[in-house]
């Protein structure tokens, strides 16, 4: 199991349950507001004794004398009330008004005025009278309590956005890294397959952290900081996790966005928080998953500059490789875009050594194939080796898929085990897309689809530097694609001839081509194939210098953003060529699709019968396997072979008259 909660160094304190540091975890909520007006209004009522009786009243019973005991407030005037005789000195209703109010207590209030001789009255009429002590402290409770109360709410409630109440907004500084022992990740070097030279590097470091000595003796010196690169799904994550099962010493374990926040300072505060805590445990090792969220090479970009990305950048650069570095902590990060990463981290002394992950090839497809069938029941007629030569370019992560997929096929079905059947619908349902059943096709729409899908197969299967077709389908599948002509790789290619790059333009115009003959028309359908062949012949001419036109130049566009070059702007003749040069290559792309257009032409006219015996095929039964296409292919030649029947004009197949 994983642990999501760490102990902070010695030096930060005791944690206990009431919150951080030992401060209690203070909630507020409407009831407590509730409460500060309730109090507020009791403090300012408390005061205020008997009834009121208007000053020009007041005046006139102290001229009376019916006023005795005055105590004069810096606001009002308060004192006992005599209620004999009251008829004499007021109106008759206001003095029986008087009397039935004051009949309990006779203490009575007023407000106190500006007049300069209320003393002298009260000495003449000879009452007694004190000043009252000034109460304005009641007031100055309130003024400072109710607004630092009500910004209290506000932080708190800020604060649990960011995590933990109160307590995580006096937390934000801390970093979020969780740490994992030996028995928490549940993955080993055991689990890893089809990457062997990255885990042997990864062998060797946790080999320094259980015997350090057997380097330390002759002078070596472990690397400080490992980049692994590689595409989404090669294992960067999964091998970062073998080394903290296998390691045996503790492993932090952060995403670089975690650190970046809206308030300046704190991803900086954050990193120094988890070195001060990798050092006290060390050795241990630091990993940081997606890298280019924090590393992000320092300068001018044409969004302007982020002082909170780059200070945290900053911060982490003096923890690897500065003064007080500690020596005992390993990092690990991992990227897909180590071209955007700022060059200080990865001079030698920071993250020195890079780990580069590619897409497995036959032999690693077909061991991770192998891991990942460990859990999952088997039939005996799955075939792993002919699988994995099914599935070049797949990532670690798309093979775990298709596994799972196949998986998932076989219990809705309700099957005691995974067939080869089963992997075959979860490679379709991976490449081409999930079978849209519902998706009903008139007929002329469906013929389309066949002799377009057949011309492709049928090229595909003459030229000799094509793959070979494994399937054929005209079943709609994903969004848009109609049918598709799956094809296998007979060995794992890493260059490309030219020849080779041609008869792959050949099979992309197969589909297209294939309508014109059949039916002197074409369709949308082959928008992505003339897409692809469009870009095939654009590098082949612009990038891999497979013209004589235009010679061994490389006009390739450059990857990144013309305003990035690690902070510096791109010379202005990287990338860029003249108006003259940009017509040539358009014009050598349309000369390179025109000879290919007439190629595959000659190649099904002659091949005509078996476009439209494979066609027809494909109406019928809707998928056609290599077997068959294989056969359509052998009569075809036989046929073509004996003595031709009498000429007759071309015309369109009998579906379609």
């Amino acid at each position: 199991m994983q642990s999501d909660q760490r102990e902070p160094p010695p030096a930060a304190g005791k944690r206990g349950s009431d919150g951080a540091d030992g401060i209690p975890n203070l909630r507020f909520s409407g009831w407590y507001l509730l409460a500060l007006l309730g109090l507020s209004m009791f403090l300012m009522l408390r005061g205020t004794p008997g009834g009121t009786v208007p000053y020009s009243e007041f005046k006139t019973l102290l001229a009376a004398g019916k006023v005795a005991d005055v105590v004069v407030g810096s606001a009002d005037i308060s004192g006992q009330l005599n209620l004999e005789g009251l008829e004499r000195v007021l109106p008759a209703a206001r003095a029986a008004a008087l009397r039935t109010e004051h009949r309990a207590d006779r203490t009575f209030i007023t407000r106190r005025i500006d007049d300069p001789d209320l003393v002298s009255d009260l000495e003449t009429a000879g009452v007694t009278f004190d000043a009252a002590p000034d109460r304005s402290w009641l007031s100055s409770i309130l003024i400072w309590t109710v607004p630092l109360l009500l910004m209290a709410m506000l932080w708190n409630s800020a604060a649990r956005k960011l995590g933990g109440g109160l307590t995580g907004a006096l937390e934000i500084g801390k970093s979020r890294a969780r740490v994992y022992m030996q028995q928490d990740t549940g993955v080993t070097f055991d689990d890893i397959a089809g990457i062997d030279e990255a885990r042997d590097e990864l062998i060797a470091i946790v080999q320094f952290l259980k015997n350090p000595e057997r380097y330390r003796r002759l002078g070596g010196r472990i690397p400080k900081g490992v980049l692994i690169v590689g595409a989404p799904g090669t294992g960067k994550t999964l091998l970062a996790k073998a080394v903290a099962g296998e390691a045996g010493v503790p492993f932090f374990s952060i995403s670089g966005a975690e650190f970046v926040e809206m308030f300046v300072g704190v991803g900086a505060a954050r990193v120094r928080d988890l070195f001060a805590q990798a050092e006290d445990k060390a050795p241990c090792i630091i990993f940081i998953d997606e890298l280019d969220a924090l590393g992000k090479a320092r300068g001018v970009t044409g969004f302007g500059g982020h002082d909170e990305r780059e200070q945290t950048l900053n911060q982490l650069l003096v923890e690897m490789d500065g003064f007080a570095s500690s020596k005992a902590v390993i990092i690990m990060a991992a990227t897909n875009r180590p071209e955007i990463l700022d060059p200080a981290l990865l001079r030698a002394g920071r993250f020195d050594r890079h780990i580069a992950l590619d897409r497995p090839d036959l032999k690693g497809r077909t061991q991770i194939l192998a891991v990942h069938a460990k859990k999952v029941v088997l039939a005996a007629d799955v075939d792993l080796a002919a699988l994995a030569g099914r599935t070049a370019g797949f990532a670690g992560a798309d093979l775990a898929n298709l596994v799972n997929e196949a998986a998932l096929l076989a219990a809705r079905q309700d099957q005691a085990s995974v067939t080869m059947s089963d992997f075959d619908k979860a490679l379709d349902r991976i490449v081409a897309g999930i079978e849209k059943k519902s998706r009903v096709m008139n007929r002329r729409e469906k013929e389309t689809v066949a002799w377009h899908e057949a011309g492709h197969a049928l090229i595909a299967e003459l030229r000799p530097g094509a793959d070979r077709v494994t399937k054929i389908s005209i079943i709609p599948r994903g969004i848009g694609a109609l049918g598709h002509t799956q094809q296998t790789p007979a060995e794992e290619r890493y260059l490309l001839r030219r020849s080779e790059l041609l008869d792959r333009l050949d099979v992309l115009l197969g589909g297209r081509v294939a309508e014109e003959l059949a039916f002197g028309d074409v369709s949308t359908g082959a928008q992505n194939d003339l897409q692809r062949a469009t870009g095939m012949a654009h590098q082949m001419v612009a990038q891999f210098g497979m013209s004589s036109r235009i010679g061994l130049a490389s006009y390739e566009h450059p990857a990144a953003p013309p305003w990035w070059n690690g902070g510096q702007p791109l010379p202005a003749e990287r990338g860029g060529y003249s108006e003259r040069t940009a017509r040539e290559i358009d014009d050598e792309v349309r000369t390179l699709l025109q000879a290919a257009h007439a190629r595959v032409r000659d190649t099904l006219r002659v091949r005509r019968p078996t476009l439209d015996a494979l066609a027809r095929r494909l109406l019928d039964v809707e998928v056609v396997d290599r077997t068959m296409l294989t056969r359509l292919i052998e009569e075809g030649a036989r046929d073509a072979a004996s003595p031709p029947p009498a000429a007759q004009p071309e015309r369109p197949p009998l579906a379609m008259r």
